[in-house]
C-alpha cells in the first residue's frame, strides 16, 4: 500500500473497499481506530485481555457489516456505536446485567432542582469514579452523547431501543450521576 492511502479520509477508504472489492484498505481504518476502540472496551471491562478480544470482535463485525454502512453518520460514530453495543452485549451476557431490572432495583429518589450549582462543583476525577458505579448502559449513553457526540437517533440504534427510550434513559443517567456525585462528594 502506498503512503497516499494513509492520507485518505474515512469515507474515501470505505469507497475504495467497496468499489475495488479489496480488504487491504480496511487495515488503514483498523490502524486509525484500534487504540480508541480498545480504550472504549477497556473502560467497560477493566481487563486488558478481554478488552483486546472485544476490540478484535468489533473490527470483525465492522468489516462484515461495512457494505451495509449507509454513511448517514461518520464512520467513527458508527464504529463507536458498534463498540458500545458489543461491550454492553458482552456485559449483559457475562454479568446478567439487564438494564430495566437493574434500573428498578436502583430506583432514584425524587431529587434535585439546583443542578446548575452541582455542575459547577464537579471534579473530573470524582466524576470518573461515579461513571464506574453506574450501569454500563447508562455509562455508554453518557459517553455516546457527550464524548462521542452521537445524535439521539444514533444512540437509539446502537442500543436497539426507541429514540424516546434513549432520551428517557439519558435523562435518568444524568440524574443518577448527579445524585450519586452529590451524595458521595458534596454531602448535601
Amino acid at each position: 500500500m502506498n503512503e497516499s492511502v494513509f492520507q485518505l479520509k474515512d469515507d474515501e477508504i470505505i469507497h475504495k473497499i467497496r468499489h475495488e472489492n479489496s480488504s487491504k484498505y480496511f487495515e488503514v481504518l483498523y490502524n486509525r481506530y484500534h487504540s480508541r476502540v480498545l480504550d472504549k472496551c477497556y473502560s467497560f471491562v477493566k481487563n486488558r485481555q478481554i478488552a483486546e478480544e472485544l476490540a478484535e470482535d468489533v473490527f470483525s463485525k465492522v468489516f462484515e457489516k461495512l457494505t451495509s454502512f449507509k454513511q448517514l453518520s461518520s464512520f467513527s460514530s458508527w464504529l463507536y456505536s458498534v463498540t458500545y453495543n458489543h461491550c454492553i452485549d458482552y456485559l449483559r451476557e457475562k454479568k446478567k446485567l439487564h438494564y430495566p431490572n437493574w434500573s428498578r432495583e436502583n430506583e432514584l429518589p425524587e431529587i434535585f432542582e439546583d443542578t446548575e450549582e452541582i455542575v459547577e462543583d464537579i471534579n473530573y476525577e470524582n466524576l470518573l469514579a461515579i461513571m464506574e458505579i453506574i450501569h454500563p448502559e447508562e455509562k455508554a449513553l453518557l459517553l455516546m452523547k457527550y464524548k462521542d457526540e452521537l445524535s439521539m437517533k444514533q444512540i437509539a440504534v446502537a442500543l436497539r431501543i426507541s429514540e424516546d427510550a434513549a432520551k428517557m434513559r439519558l435523562k435518568r443517567a444524568r440524574t443518577r450521576v448527579l445524585y450519586l456525585y452529590t451524595k458521595k462528594y458534596l454531602h448535601r
